[in-house]
C-alpha cells in the first residue's frame, strides 16, 4: 500500500471516534438475509402508528373526564364512578401506549444508558401510580391528563422520527445477493447447474459471457476482461486469461471462461468483506444523539429535583400527601411534552428538504456530526471520478486527416472489438456525432492490438508495445505524467495519431474540493487504482495526500489510523470495497451511483452522485444541529422556570397543574413554527 500525505495537524474532538448510532439502526444477523430486518423496521413504524392513533382516541374522554381540564375549560361533567372510568381508560394508554417506552426503559438500564425512554418511561409511571393511589383514597389532584398528552405526543413524535429516517440496514443482506446463487458445474462433457453453496474447492465452473464469478478460483480455460472494480476500486475491467485469479462477485466481460474453484463460503474474498463490515456495525457506537443526551439530564433532574421535594417536605412537618403532590408535580413537569417533538420535526424537515436536494439521510446522529469532520477520505473510483474509461485527448500527426476523421476511422476498427478501451471510444465518437466507416477483414492481434481495412487502406489500432517491438518512435506528444492508457493508429504501416483514455475526473469535483478545504478539512483519496493514476488524480485536484493499491481491510487501516491522530472522519465511496471503511468513519457517505451494498453502509446517501452535495451535506447537518440546540432550549425552557414554582419552595408561588398545562402546550406550539423555519434556512 502505497501512501503519501504532507503534514497535517491534529484535531482532537471531545467525543470518542465511534460513529454516532440511532435507536432504530441496528445490526442484522448473517441469519437474517433477506428482508428481516427490514420488515421488522417497517412493522415498528406502523406499531407505532397504531399505538398512537388508538391512544389519542381514547385521549379524548380522558381529557374530558379530568376536573382539571374542566376547570380550565369551564365546564361539568361528572357522573356516577366517573373516576373509575377515568382510571380505566388511562390504564389501557399507560399500558398500551405507554409500552414501547416502558419496555425502552427496560433496554436503556439494561445498557446502562438513560435517555429518552428512560425519562419518559419514568414520568408516565410516576403520573400513573400517584394518579390510581389518588382515584383509590390519597388525598391529591390525579395527573391523568398529563399521563395521557405525554404519551400520544411521545408516539407521535417517535412515529414522525422513525418515518422520516427508514434507516434500516440491509448491508449484508445485499453483500450476499451479489454473489449469484447458481453455478455451471463442468463435469466431462456435461455442464451442471448446481446450488453455489455446493461448489467444492477444486471444482471447474464455467462462467459464461456478462455472468458474475460464484466462487474464487484460477482460471483454467479461456481469457476475458473482468470488472472488479466493486470489489478492488480497480477502474480498469482486468484481463484474466489461463493461471490468473478471480474474485467471486467479479462480473465477466464478454467471453466465457472456466475456472477452478479455490475458496467457498467463509474462506471467500467477499466473505471476508462482509465480516469486516459487520464487525464495524457490530462496533458502531452507544454514544446518542442530541435528544438522548439532554432527555438523559432531564431524567437525572427529575428524580433528583423530586426526591429532594418530598425529603425537604417531610422533613418540615407538612402532611405525606401534600409532600407526594409536589413531588409527582415536579417530576411530570420535568418531561417536556415539546421535547417529543422537538427533535422529530426538525429531523423529518431537514431528511425531507436534504432529499430534495439530493441528500438521503439514514443515520441522523451523523448527519447531527457532519459539523464535527475535519478529515474526508474519497474514493476516487465513481466519487471523484466518473469510474468509465473516457477518451481525455486524442491527436492526428498527419496533415491529410483531421483528428476527428482519426477518431472516426479508430471508433469504426474499435466498434468490432469488446475491449474496454474500444468501448470508450466509439462512446466519444458517438457523442462527437462521428459518421463511422466499414471495415473489411477486421481480425485481432493477440496482445497488441486490432486490425482491418477501411476504404481500402490497411489500418491498426495498436499499443506502446507493438511500436517498440516494430521500432517505431513514440512522439513525444503521445508522452504524459497523467494516468493514461494510449493506443496509437496505424495507416499503411504509418503511425498517424494517438488516442489517450483514462477515468475522468469529474467536473464537480475540483469545486467541492475546495468548499471543503475553506471549512479547514483534510482532503485524502484511497483507491484501488495504481500509484501513477492514484497520483495524477491528487495533483489534479489538490489533496492532502493519497493512498494508492489500497485493498478493503487497508481502507477501514486508514480510517482508524486517521481517527488516532484525533480526526473525526467521513469516508464517501460507491463499491463493495468501500463498505467496511464506510462503517467504520464516524460519518459515511455513500455515493448514488454505487452499488447497493455501499449505500446500505452509509449513514448518508448522495443520489446525484455530485462531490458538491458533500459541502451542502455539512452546511445542513450545521443548519440541523443548530435549530436542534434551538428547539431543546425552548422545549426544557419553560422548565428552569416551572421546576422551582412546582417545589412550592418559594412562599406565595406554587404552580398549579393548570398552569403547567399553558407552559407546555406554549413551547410545543413553539417549538413546532421554529422547526419549521428550518425549512426556509435550507432552502436558500
Amino acid at each position: 500500500m502505497e501512501k503519501h500525505n504532507h503534514e497535517h495537524h491534529k484535531h482532537h474532538t471531545h467525543e470518542g471516534h465511534q460513529k454516532s448510532q440511532s435507536s432504530d439502526h441496528q445490526t442484522i444477523n448473517k441469519s437474517d438475509h433477506q428482508h428481516g430486518h427490514h420488515d421488522h423496521h417497517a412493522m415498528m413504524i406502523e406499531d407505532f402508528k397504531k399505538r398512537f392513533w388508538i391512544s389519542l382516541v381514547l385521549t379524548v374522554p380522558i381529557l374530558a373526564l379530568s376536573h382539571m381540564i374542566q376547570q380550565l375549560l369551564g365546564f361539568e361533567l361528572t357522573f356516577f364512578g366517573d373516576q373509575y372510568v377515568l382510571f380505566g381508560l388511562s390504564t389501557i394508554v399507560f399500558f398500551y401506549g405507554g409500552w414501547p417506552f416502558l419496555k425502552g426503559l427496560w433496554d436503556e438500564l439494561k445498557d446502562k444508558n438513560p435517555g429518552m425512554m428512560t425519562l419518559i418511561a419514568v414520568a408516565i409511571t410516576v403520573a400513573y401510580v400517584y394518579s390510581s393511589a389518588v382515584v383509590f383514597g390519597l388525598e391529591g389532584m390525579d395527573f391523568f391528563w398529563e399521563l395521557v398528552t405525554l404519551i400520544v405526543i411521545m408516539l407521535l413524535g417517535h412515529w414522525i422520527e422513525m418515518k422520516s429516517v427508514m434507516g434500516a440496514s440491509r448491508a449484508l443482506e445485499l453483500l450476499v445477493q451479489m454473489m449469484p446463487s447458481e453455478a455451471h458445474l463442468v463435469h466431462g462433457d456435461q455442464i451442471k447447474d448446481i446450488k453455489v453453496d455446493e461448489l467444492k474447492k477444486e471444482d471447474i465452473i464455467l462462467i459464461k459471457a456478462n455472468e458474475k464469478i460464484p466462487a474464487d478460483g484460477t482460471v483454467v480455460d479461456g481469457e476475458s476482461h473482468l470488472d472488479e472494480s466493486m470489489l478492488t476500486g480497480e477502474s480498469k475491467p482486468v484481463k484474466k486469461s489461463k493461471g490468473d485469479q478471480v474474485i467471486g462477485g467479479s462480473v465477466n466481460g464478454s467471453q466465457s471462461i472456466k475456472v477452478k474453484v479455490s475458496k467457498t463460503g467463509k474462506e471467500s474474498y467477499l466473505n471476508k468483506v462482509i465480516t469486516l463490515v459487520e464487525e464495524a456495525q457490530k462496533a458502531k457506537s452507544k454514544t446518542q444523539n442530541l435528544a438522548n443526551i439532554a432527555a438523559r439530564w432531564l431524567t437525572f433532574i427529575a428524580i433528583g429535583a423530586g426526591t429532594i421535594t418530598l425529603v425537604t417536605w417531610i422533613s418540615l412537618g407538612k402532611p405525606l400527601d401534600f409532600a407526594l403532590e409536589r413531588m409527582v408535580t415536579v417530576m411530570v413537569i420535568s418531561c417536556p411534552h415539546a421535547l417529543g417533538l422537538a427533535i422529530p420535526l426538525v429531523v423529518a424537515i431537514s431528511t425531507t428538504v436534504s432529499a430534495s436536494k439530493g441528500l438521503l439521510i439514514r443515520n441522523r446522529t451523523a448527519f447531527e456530526n457532519a459539523r464535527k469532520i475535519t478529515a474526508m477520505v474519497f474514493d476516487k473510483t465513481g466519487t471523484l471520478t466518473e469510474g468509465k474509461f473516457g477518451v481525455s485527448r486524442y491527436e492526428s500527426l498527419t496533415d491529410d486527416i483531421d483528428k476527428e476523421e482519426l477518431l472516426a476511422f479508430v471508433a469504426s476498427l474499435e466498434q468490432q472489438s469488446e475491449h474496454p478501451i474500444a468501448q470508450g471510444i466509439v462512446k466519444a465518437a458517438k457523442e462527437a456525432k462521428l459518421k463511422l466507416k466499414k471495415v473489411e477483414n477486421f481480425e485481432s492481434l493477440t496482445a497488441k492490438g486490432i486490425q482491418g481495412k477501411i476504404d481500402g487502406k490497411s489500418w491498426k489500432v495498436v499499443s506502446p508495445r507493438y511500436l517498440k517491438e516494430n521500432k517505431i518512435e513514440i512522439p513525444e506528444k503521445a508522452g504524459s505524467d497523467a494516468a493514461e492508457t494510449i493506443v496509437f493508429a496505424l495507416r499503411e504501416e504509418k503511425l498517424i495519431g494517438f488516442i489517450a483514455l483514462s477515468d475522468k475526473i469529474r467536473e464537480e469535483s475540483s469545486k467541492a474540493i475546495e468548499t471543503l478545504r475553506e471549512k479547514g478539512m483534510k482532503l485524502y483519496m484511497a483507491t484501488g487504482d495504481n500509484e501513477k493514476t492514484a497520483k495524477a488524480v491528487s495533483d489534479k485536484l489538490g489533496l492532502d495526500g493519497y493512498y494508492s493499491e489500497v485493498l478493503p481491510h487497508q481502507k477501514v487501516e486508514i480510517i482508524k489510523k486517521l481517527q488516532k491522530e484525533g480526526h473525526f472522519v467521513a469516508m464517501t465511496g460507491d463499491g463493495v470495497n468501500d463498505a467496511p471503511a464506510l462503517a467504520q468513519a464516524n460519518v459515511g457517505i455513500a455515493v448514488g451511483s454505487g452499488t447497493d451494498v455501499a449505500a446500505e453502509t452509509a449513514d448518508i446517501i448522495l443520489v446525484n452522485s455530485n462531490p458538491k452535495d458533500i459541502a451542502n451535506l455539512v452546511l445542513f447537518g450545521r443548519a440541523t444541529y443548530n435549530k436542534m440546540i434551538q428547539n431543546l432550549a425552548w422545549a426544557t425552557g419553560y422548565n428552569a422556570i416551572a421546576l422551582p414554582l412546582a417545589t412550592g419552595f418559594i412562599p406565595g408561588l406554587v404552580i398549579s397543574p393548570a398552569i403547567g398545562a399553558v407552559f407546555m402546550s406554549l413551547s410545543t406550539i413553539i417549538v413546532a413554527i421554529n422547526a419549521q423555519l428550518l425549512k426556509r434556512k435550507m432552502l436558500l
